[in-house]
């Protein structure tokens, strides 16, 4: 009561500027947006901004795309720019790949990354090599995208992983988002390419976007700034998604979450995880990965896929080679997804994929602790 009776006393100018300070101290409102949401977002609005581009792939236009990823883009663009096409990736991946070459901006869609076999000579031979092969005369500005990785029941042939399938490939850039944030921004980023710092000829080259399919419906809070049409991720940067001091966690997809609720875990314990999202598996960023060694001294690596040759031995493999080597303390270790094709009973599903309860161990291994 004395309060307010001050504030009558108080001349009106002295009032409002204590409202206007107290107004301004609000934080700024967040959006909760799924990563299906995000990806169709980010497509809408270079579908918008550019007339070159179009979406090609099974499924994606009357029927909103076999993941409703694409919901609404025909309606709204037509046939000409949101295409179906028949069950021939070989045949599709190939029409999107001379578009490409003829001046347009293609997207091309796999169901599922699985598929994109039957189209490996078109995306590697075709869409990747022909720049080079070329001495830069002729771009192939491509996108190939769909879900990656393991899903849920869907058993050998249909839950691989192929980041490092494609990140092997010079003239691919091969991007892995985890939230909506990346999947939005990530997105735009690949088609204005003038922003990108890593790559200031983007439009030269193919990019293929390593989705997942179970993160599709997980709704995350997309930030007052990643809400701008302008917002942008670079190709080729990382992000710290957590900051710790005791061990470095780096993790693409799916697994960062379970890398960050590992982390909470440990955070209990006394244990600080340093988690990096590594959003871009090639070019790989690797300088925030030494940063990070070289403050933490321990290194865990965690990935959907296969062990050998894969993700994670290639980011031990450059610290070994690095500046970053000498300050480690432990061996390198690697959380990856079971040396066999994946099973199809669900309690041999969930030993064959890094569960939290695998990092939390990797990293207590790493740590004897």
């Amino acid at each position: 009561m004395a309060a307010v009776s001050a504030l009558v006393r108080r001349p009106l100018r002295q009032v409002s500027g204590v409202l206007k300070r107290r107004f301004h101290r609000t934080a700024p409102a967040t959006l909760q947006v799924t990563v299906r949401d995000a990806i169709n977002q980010g497509m809408d609005e270079e579908l918008e901004r550019d007339e070159r581009v179009f979406l090609l792939g099974e499924e994606v236009a009357q029927y909103d795309g076999a993941y409703k990823v694409s919901r609404g883009l025909w309606k709204k663009y037509g046939d000409k720019r949101i295409i179906d096409t028949p069950i021939s990736e070989m045949g599709f991946a190939g029409i999107a790949v001379g578009a490409a070459m003829a001046g347009l901006r293609p997207i091309c869609e796999f169901m599922t990354f699985n598929f994109s076999m039957q189209a490996i000579d078109q995306v590697i031979n075709s869409a990747a090599k022909t720049y080079y092969m070329s001495a830069g005369l002729q771009p192939v500005p491509i996108v190939f995208r769909g879900p990656n990785g393991a899903s849920a029941g869907v058993a050998a042939q249909h839950s691989q992983c192929f980041a490092a399938w494609y990140g092997h490939c010079p003239g691919l850039k091969v991007v892995s988002p985890w939230n909506s944030e990346d999947s939005l921004a990530l997105v735009v980023c690949i088609f204005r390419h003038s922003v990108c710092v890593y790559l200031t000829c983007m439009s030269y080259f193919a990019v293929v976007v390593l989705e997942n399919e179970l993160m599709y419906g997980v709704p995350f809070e997309l930030p007052a700034e990643a809400q701008s049409k302008d917002f942008l991720i670079p190709i080729g940067k990382a992000k710290v998604e957590r900051q710790g001091t005791h061990i470095t966690v780096v993790s693409h997809s799916r697994p960062v979450g379970h890398c960050l609720e590992a982390a909470t875990v440990l955070s209990k314990e006394g244990v600080e995880c340093e988690v990096i999202n590594l959003r871009t598996i090639r070019p790989m960023d690797i300088e925030t990965i030494e940063a990070s060694v070289m403050k933490t001294n321990h290194l865990v690596t965690v990935e959907g896929g296969w062990p050998q040759f894969g993700v994670g031995a290639e980011i031990c493999a450059r610290i070994m080679e690095g500046p970053a080597f000498n300050f480690l303390d432990a061996p390198a270790v690697r959380v990856t997804g079971a040396d066999v094709p994946m099973p199809y009973a669900k309690i041999l599903e969930d030993n064959s994929v890094p569960q939290v309860k695998d990092i939390i161990f990797a990293i207590k291994k790493t740590l004897n602790i």
